[in-house]
């Protein structure tokens, strides 16, 4: 069967340097997400936001904003500024499982309150003719709770619900819950998405095999800790590039400078980039000790000469 590839949101990493960086060097995702746009009660889109759905900056891929919300007239808000923009998606987050987020009653917070979620898809839908998608967990504190949304959630014309299949409290730890998940298949009326632990070609296809009418499958922490990932699940190989690090290394320096551009000063770059070598050397031969020169760097200079010495070494162990 035929299946589609989807880059599930991280805040503070898949922003249109990214996505646009990783589509060019890497390739195999279908359609990305975008990191989801928070008011805070302010009706007012920051201009991180603005930039990231600019349609110039987004030309070559396609690309679904998102918003993190349980305010309907922020929900409005958003819904008619990304329409404004030409696009016609706005997918609503109740996934995020930070503590804060969800004790304000947002992201997985809000999946045990079905009323409020009824009254934001009610006048979304009245109000706008855009199209609406959801990006859930089970719950926040069970995986029940998704189950008591579920008949809210029918009553609307979705496009799609897309599951984490973990539990909010979990945060990334513990096991994916796939039983949960293939109770949510049958107990509701809408087209799934699975998002969870795809880590390598491997686990792709254990989730394949075990979901067999699941075709649209969401990566994202794996996308990023292995950005080789979707297209050789794409092209079914364990195989990676004879030039892999070299490719790697072309990306790197491709968001490093468009981040340094962007960023000012030496400290708000080395946070940024140890965040995405947090991922990054998990595909290194040796994780710990790649994150620890990492983080050793202390100025631009020890940082790039960090970097060169890392990936000559893993050319020589995984050539």
């Amino acid at each position: 069967m035929a299946f589609t590839l989807l880059s599930s949101p991280l805040q503070g990493f898949t922003d249109f340097r990214f996505r646009n960086a990783f589509h060019h060097y890497f390739g195999g995702i279908d359609t990305f997400y975008s990191p989801y746009i928070r008011l805070n009660g302010k009706f007012k889109i920051k201009t991180s936001y603005q930039n990231d759905l600019l349609v110039e900056n987004n030309s070559t891929l396609e690309v679904i904003p998102q918003i993190i919300t349980n305010n309907a007239e922020e929900f409005l808000f958003v819904a008619k500024y990304v329409q404004s923009l030409g696009y016609k998606e706005l997918n609503w987050n109740l996934g995020c499982p930070y503590p804060m987020v969800a004790k304000s009653g947002m992201g997985s917070g809000l999946i045990c309150n079905p009323e409020k979620i009824n009254t934001i898809l009610e006048r979304a839908h009245k109000e706008t003719n855009i199209l609406v998608s959801m990006k859930m967990r089970m719950g926040y504190e069970n995986a029940e709770e998704i189950l008591g949304a579920f008949p809210i959630l029918d009553q609307y014309p979705l496009k799609n619900i897309a599951i984490h299949a973990r539990i909010g409290k979990q945060l990334y730890k513990g096991p994916v819950d796939l039983d949960a998940f293939e109770r949510c298949i049958s107990s509701t009326n809408h087209k799934l998405y699975y998002n969870g632990d795809i880590t390598s070609v491997a686990s792709f296809k254990t989730m394949q095999e075990r979901f067999p009418s699941i075709d649209h499958f969401m990566i994202g922490r794996g996308l990023i800790a292995d950005p080789f990932l979707p297209q050789m699940i794409k092209n079914d190989t364990t195989e990676y590039p004879k030039n892999r690090w070299d490719i790697f290394e072309a990306f790197h320096n491709t968001i490093y400078h468009q981040y340094d551009a962007y960023l000012s000063g030496p400290t708000p770059i080395k946070m940024k980039m140890l965040g995405f070598w947090e991922f990054f050397s998990q595909s290194c031969n040796n994780p710990q000790k790649t994150y620890k020169a990492i983080k050793k760097a202390t100025n631009p200079f020890k940082y790039k000469q960090a970097v060169k010495l890392i990936l000559n070494n893993e050319r020589k162990l995984n050539p």
